[in-house]
């Protein structure tokens, strides 16, 4: 049985070459060489045929990648994987905090990674890994991985045009004063950290949407606001970095000036993403509920 992943689809008009009939699929010139000399196929009507095969409107191409093999140094594991959705493109999981999205030299196991290449293992899947939307070791929710490279291109090609809508849940410190605001600040490196992240002038364009959902306290009395948070841009720690900047950092995020008195780790929660389906075109949405465990920072 042939595993690799394939692509099919029909010729739209007579006389059009094979080769822009194929890059009219978002095929990179990349993948395409990849196909060539890395143990792909391009079918027309089931006939392997060459890029500059001229077609005729309604002929049935079909596109078979090279196998995939697993990127070096990725230590493949088996773990619990929270599965929100699966298809044979992408594979949307819920990521529990204190989790790499990634494995680092520091933890080379127990990330999503390393227990989505176990998960691909086992069900006969030959393919790397490839994360879409990736979130902080202590961040926890929703997370997007797709299950080729094409794939992951395509999903690339929507985040740069900024179809990928990410949006989160946070508890911070104070009461926000706005309902709602938006905070456009560009973020760079901290000269001090390898690490931190600094709003500064010369910093990349940032933006993040600010919803204020509750405003109350914690069991000692602290002011705490829970807020909704919507990313237009996707710097490194951008949320922390932005509500530090206006004074309500994290709970927990003691990074960015937040105390860990109340959680050990940054109060922030991926509760949505919502994107297009890069083969079908359909718009899909998921969400994840508040964990159970941000939820009762604050009292009612």
């Amino acid at each position: 049985m042939d595993t690799r992943y394939n692509l099919q689809f029909k010729a739209t008009q007579n006389g059009q070459l094979l080769r822009n009939a194929i890059s009219n699929q978002g095929i990179s010139k990349k993948a395409l060489t990849s196909i060539k000399f890395n143990g792909g196929t391009i079918l027309v009507n089931g006939i392997e045929k060459n890029v500059r095969h001229v077609l005729n409107e309604g002929d049935e191409i079909t596109i078979i990648f090279p196998p995939e093999e697993i990127s070096d140094g990725l230590i493949v594991e088996q773990g619990d994987l929270n599965i929100i959705f699966e298809d044979e493109a992408l594979l949307i999981i819920e990521k529990p905090p204190f989790m790499n999205t990634i494995p680092s030299r520091e933890h080379p196991t127990g990330s999503v990674a390393n227990f989505v290449s176990g998960y691909f293992q086992q069900k006969g899947i030959h393919s790397t890994v490839h994360i879409v939307t990736r979130l902080d070791h202590n961040t926890s929710g929703l997370v997007c991985i797709a299950k080729h490279s094409h794939i992951h291109h395509l999903m690339g090609l929507q985040q740069k045009r900024g179809q990928i809508n990410k949006q989160y849940e946070a508890i911070v410190h104070g009461h926000v004063d706005l309902d709602e605001q938006q905070i456009i600040a560009p973020i760079g490196r901290s000269e001090t950290s390898i690490i931190e992240r600094v709003v500064r002038s010369d910093g990349q364009y940032s933006h993040t949407d600010v919803k204020v959902l509750k405003r109350g306290y914690s069991n000692n009395g602290e002011p705490l606001t829970h807020v909704r948070l919507k990313l237009h841009t996707g710097r490194t720690h951008q949320i922390r970095v932005h509500m530090a900047y206006i004074g309500h950092p994290l709970v927990g995020d003691d990074l960015y000036g937040g105390s860990k008195s109340l959680l050990n780790r940054q109060a922030l929660h991926c509760v949505l993403l919502e994107m297009v389906h890069p083969i079908t075109m359909e718009k899909l949405s998921f969400s994840s509920d508040l964990l159970e465990s941000l939820k009762k920072l604050m009292n009612n």
